[in-house]
């Protein structure tokens, strides 16, 4: 009963465009969902370097510690805390 339908010549046209219209709405959809995929890895990109930074400083003040008691109350009689 369908089976006429793409033989006859302005039932094929729509069908190609239909079909045509499908794979460009598909692309574009594809693209929106691959830049939002590119977005939330920039997002995490951005906190792991923050963190990073953050870690870094963190271990920069540690290795600036004093080692002993004695050591820290000579760097706050000297002001230097």
């Amino acid at each position: 009963m369908i089976g006429w339908l793409p033989t006859y010549g302005p039932a094929r046209k729509a069908l190609g465009l239909s079909l045509a219209a499908a794979a460009i709405l598909l692309f574009l959809l594809n693209l929106r969902r691959a830049g939002e995929r590119a977005g939330r890895a920039a997002e995490r990109l951005d906190a792991q370097e923050r963190n990073d930074a953050i870690h870094r400083q963190m271990l920069d003040a540690a290795a600036r510690r004093p080692n002993d008691r004695d050591a820290l109350a000579h760097r706050l009689r000297d002001g230097r805390f």
